[in-house]
């Protein structure tokens, strides 16, 4: 007796082995997420290295205090000027500042051996993205030269290339592969819902042969794969959770390239997309269900 309403309960109206599906659709979309994850980090430092693009703007020994306060409003106001906070982007280094760095890093005092500071006062500018390319720089290199009191504008250009190019490189690549993620995630969610659902099948047919509408048929079952998809979202974002707080104690660098509200949202896509999924994979199969003959049910 207690094996018969085991049974029953498994052929209730819209219900099937819903455990391992939830199963392995928390463990794709934990894949999709730790990606996510990714994909959310290698962005942040793609914009960390653009933000830190910068060029020396060297001015010329006879520039008075009032000239450089000139230099330096006319710097913060161009729009190549990376701004951060509503705060421009821009260093001021005296060549007495200069001269004491240098000897810390080379260790020798070169001003012993001469009679006065050969540096220069100069300006570190860091770059807005949008001003990054080749032509950008150049036509900024010639608009500052211009300016009076300016000597001279310096960046090694095969550096910002270089970064240029692999981010843009890098992009593709993760476009591409996030995408080929996407659709086979889908497959593999749609593919663990059409098996799930095949046991349910002669149900179906047993509706379809007392009047049962379609409509009437399919509603628990898309009500359920929703609900089932939303569940899978939650422990695959529960999951993701610990990991992240894991690598955090492991790496605390990683800190620094997170952003709290994204990994949020990362986490409310991953709810939404097992929704999503959950319920086109479960009327796919449904309606492919509904279709069949008796003899191709067997």
């Amino acid at each position: 007796m207690a094996k018969t309403k085991r049974q029953n309960r498994k052929k209730r109206h819209g219900s099937y082995p819903f455990i391992s599906v939830i199963f392995s659709i928390s463990l794709t979309l934990f894949v999709i997420g730790l990606f996510g994850w990714l994909l959310l980090n290698a962005q942040k430092l793609t914009d960390y290295f653009q933000e830190n693009i910068e060029i020396q703007i060297y001015l010329d020994n006879e520039v008075s205090e009032n000239e450089r306060i000139i230099i330096n409003k006319a710097l913060t106001s161009k729009e190549y000027t990376l701004t951060i906070d509503e705060v421009p982007q821009l260093t001021y280094i005296s060549k007495d500042e200069a001269a004491q760095k240098l000897i810390g890093e080379t260790g020798e005092d070169f001003l012993s051996i001469m009679d006065d500071n050969p540096l220069r006062d100069a300006y570190l500018l860091k770059i807005d993205p949008e001003h990054q390319s080749d032509e950008a720089l150049e036509a900024l290199r010639e608009d500052i030269s211009a300016i009076p009191g300016v000597f001279e504008v310096s960046y090694v250009q095969s550096v910002i290339s270089a970064v240029n190019e692999n981010v843009a490189k890098i992009s593709l690549f993760l476009i591409v592969f996030a995408t080929l993620l996407l659709i086979i995630s889908a497959l593999l969610i749609n593919n663990t819902i059409k098996l799930a659902l095949f046991s349910q099948r002669f149900l179906i047919r047993s509706m379809q042969l007392v009047g049962a509408k379609s409509g009437f048929i399919r509603k628990p079952f898309l009500l359920r794969s929703i609900l089932h998809g939303i569940v899978s979202g939650i422990l695959a974002s529960l999951l993701l959770f610990l990991f992240i707080n894991y690598a955090n104690e492991k790496v605390v660098e990683l800190k620094i390239l997170q952003i709290q509200e994204k990994i949020i949202i990362l986490y409310a896509i991953l709810m939404v997309f097992g929704g999503i999924v959950g319920y086109f994979s479960t009327l796919i199969a449904i309606n492919k269900y509904l279709k069949l003959s008796l003899d191709e049910l067997y």
